[in-house]
């Protein structure tokens, strides 16, 4: 083992108890050894004025306290994708694979594929194709200017057989000579176009040789790509607390199973956790806590906050490291089981039709995949079985007022008001940090994070319109209290739009997202309660009923 790569804490910090597991790496509190190793790693960072520049855009960085062979404590750090244009620093655990080795398969294999990129751009920037293309469209040219002209010609011809056969006059020979007359012009516009055609097919044939030429490089180059792309994850070889490994091909099969397996995403392997555990598994190292956190700023789109910490992605980490963490007592996730209501569903309104609940924070809005009990269920269940429709979603971290149908057609209904915005909806929240504007609107676009669900980024490009209104009611010790309305429905809105430094700039209390991950110190903060849940809730709805008429306006005081 590098004992560079291990570093150590002092006398006072190894005081801190140990976790009793693993950390869940999807959803987690930092553990405070994490916390001070996190810290060791900033200082350390903070004296490399030559990463300064690099650093300060951001990047996602990580650290494993583990215990070694004799039984000392210790931590190892991380740093995702590479650094300085490099992957192995002395400070830093290698990668699973280095992929920079410039004698290895990635490098060779990417040399390839860039020799195949610069002929393709040597044969599209080529002055002989370029100057075939400009000779074709001025003979097409000349043809379409010539083959008009003879049409005006013919036109014209036409327009004075027409007169003729109408003045009466003609006999049977000049009917049959103004009919040779037609018969001969089509004749001749058909002679032109063949003449046209063999003056342009040489020159077409030698463009389409070309393009042909073209297409067959970048379909070699798809298939190199592809194979190298499946090579190089044969050669990610991760390992699991068992002693078992695997590559990540491999690995994704035993996660998805044979038939269903996607290829690894790209970047698969490159990110901190892997690597982490990677080390510690071939180092005799047992692995105590984990945590990753950002450093610089936020990146384009996405929210970050700089010394905050963060799950694992999804899409890439989630099966390396199901397969990683087997044979480790690992946390279960917090939120695979949602809280049980402490006190029965608060019923709001209920008509024949309608029925409006405050659904309590925990809770499930709608049936889902984590086999619990979700608020509609539940309903059913202590009702009697009466059929109800969800007519929209609250977040599982959400309290507040949510509306049910018990008639199908009333459901259709109601949604057909939500998608048409005529129903108008207020939230209140706290956020961490100090709103300056009294009142304003939100606009940024939103879609799914396809590599990182269930989180949602800004996409200017292919996001769908988001748009929330705000008023400030309180500011109070850098925090402040504040309605949303949102004029759209979008997953997450409210959140990244309070987070996003384009958006407010403060994230909500308590969202373990998008926001500031709680700390002891959260208990005692000067929030009315323990900041133990999502500082968000649904007050209020308001809509005209779709049967009888009435505006109703629906409403659930916030709990804090």
């Amino acid at each position: 083992m590098d004992s560079v790569k291990l570093h150590r804490f002092n006398r006072e910090e190894e005081a801190q108890s140990l976790p009793e597991r693993f950390t869940f790496p999807f959803n987690y509190v930092p553990h405070p050894l994490c916390r001070l190793a996190a810290a060791h790693v900033m200082r350390y960072l903070d004296t490399r004025s030559e990463w300064a520049a690099e650093l300060r855009r951001g990047k996602m960085l990580g650290v494993l306290v583990v215990r070694d062979p004799e039984g000392e404590l210790g931590f190892l750090a991380a740093f995702s994708g590479n650094l300085a244009g490099k992957v192995l620093h002395d400070y830093f655990v290698p990668p699973v694979y280095d992929l920079l080795n410039p004698n290895g398969e990635f490098k060779r294999g990417e040399a390839q594929i860039t020799a195949i990129n610069h002929e393709i751009a040597r044969l599209q920037a080529d002055a002989s194709a370029t100057a075939l293309r400009e000779r074709l469209q001025q003979v097409c040219a000349e043809r379409d200017a010539q083959i008009n002209d003879y049409k005006l010609l013919m036109a014209r011809s036409k327009h004075e057989r027409d007169s003729l056969r109408q003045s009466g006059t003609l006999t049977a020979a000049d009917e049959q000579q103004l009919i040779a007359q037609s018969q001969f012009q089509k004749a001749e516009l058909k002679r032109l176009r063949r003449q046209w055609d063999s003056r342009i097919a040489p020159l077409q044939e030698q463009i389409d040789e070309r393009q042909e030429t073209v297409s067959r490089l970048k379909v070699r180059r798809h298939a190199m790509s592809e194979a190298l792309q499946e090579r190089i994850f044969s050669l990610f070889v991760v390992r699991n607390a068992w002693g078992e490994s695997l590559d990540l091909v491999e690995v994704f099969k035993r996660y998805y199973g044979d038939d269903a397996a996607p290829l690894p995403p790209a970047g698969a392997g490159e990110c901190c956790a892997p690597r982490l555990l990677q080390y510690a598994f071939l180092n005799q190292l047992t692995p105590l806590c984990m945590a990753e956190f950002w450093y610089g700023e936020s990146p384009v789109g996405e929210v970050r906050h700089h010394g905050h910490y963060y799950p694992a992605c999804s899409s890439k980490c989630k099966p390396i490291l199901n397969f990683m963490l087997q044979g480790l007592e690992v946390d279960p996730d917090p939120h695979s089981v949602p809280k049980e209501p402490e006190k029965p569903i608060g019923i709001l309104y209920e008509d024949r039709w309608l029925l409006a609940v405050n659904k309590p924070a925990g809770m499930l809005s709608a049936p889902g995949r984590l086999g619990v009990e979700s608020l509609p269920e539940c309903l059913q269940r202590v009702r009697g079985g009466e059929p109800l429709y969800v007519v929209h979603r609250l977040d599982m971290a959400t309290s507040g007022v949510l509306l049910l149908a018990k008639d199908f057609e009333v459901y259709k209904a109601m949604q057909q008001l939500f998608a048409d915005r005529k129903v108008t909806k207020c939230y209140v929240a706290w956020l961490h940090g100090v709103v300056e504007s009294d009142s304003g609107s939100i606009t940024l676009p939103l879609r799914p994070d396809l590599d990182h669900r269930p989180y949602q980024v800004v996409d200017e490009r292919h996001g769908k319109p988001a748009v929330t209104r705000f008023e400030v009611t309180e500011r109070r010790d850098g925090l402040t209290r504040i309605l949303f309305y949102p004029l759209t429905g979008r997953t997450h809105q409210l959140r990244v739009h309070a987070a996003h430094r384009h958006g407010l700039n403060a994230p909500i209390v308590g969202d373990a997202l998008y926001g500031i991950q709680p700390t002891d110190s959260d208990s005692s903060t000067t929030m009315p309660g323990k900041v133990n849940r999502l500082m968000l809730h649904a007050q209020s709805l308001t809509f005209t009923h779709p049967l009888t008429a009435v505006q109703l306006t629906l409403t659930a005081p916030a709990p804090f």
